[in-house]
């Protein structure tokens, strides 16, 4: 039923928007993040790919696809996520811009059955949050810019009996990135 939605939304932008694309700017390339969640044992790297559509000079709109991957409870769990966002950027002005959005993570949870975590089973969960942060876009020219932000995202995975098993306590899975991105394409002052 939600992919019914996402499809018609997504058609219904694609017959309003398509027009306005040329004028405004589109573009499209790598990503690379440091991302930290408050629980994690360490902090890592994001990476992937986005698409930004710049919808007028103050309103834009971004879809990314990235891959993260983080280690808790002592190496006791490897979380591994795809996370899929859609993006609302609001410019106050031409470079810089605020960010919200939402995220779907298809998440999969490997335990290590060689520490303390006995009979725990892998699983793959799919979950949703949400994000804010701010950021700034420089031209590097007419085909491509450059971009960077940070992100604070809104998300609570169910880790289950791992609090348990490991007295770790309440896991926390909220996290901040920061990210640099260089978009290919056209973009229009």
């Amino acid at each position: 039923m939600v992919r019914k939605y996402v499809a018609l939304i997504a058609l219904i932008m694609i017959i309003f928007v398509a027009p306005q694309i040329k004028a405004q700017g589109i573009g499209i390339g790598p990503q690379i993040g440091w991302q930290k969640s408050s629980s994690a044992d360490n902090g890592s790297l994001m990476y992937g790919a986005a698409l930004r559509l710049k919808l007028s000079p103050a309103i834009g709109i971004e879809g990314s696809v990235n891959y993260r991957q983080e280690k808790y409870a002592n190496g006791g769990l490897t979380v591994r996520s795809w996370p899929v966002m859609v993006t609302g950027l609001i410019y106050p002005i031409p470079v810089v811009y605020g960010a919200i959005g939402v995220g779907w993570y298809n998440t999969t949870f490997d335990y290590n059955q060689q520490l303390t975590l006995k009979n725990l089973a892998n699983n793959t969960q799919q979950n949703f949050g949400w994000h804010l942060g701010a950021g700034v876009e420089v031209p590097l020219g007419e085909a491509a810019w450059l971009t960077g932000d940070i992100r604070y995202i809104f998300l609570n995975y169910d880790f289950g009996q791992l609090a348990t098993q490991a007295s770790t306590g309440d896991l926390n899975s909220k996290f901040y990135v920061i990210t640099v991105g260089l978009l290919f394409g056209f973009h229009n002052k």
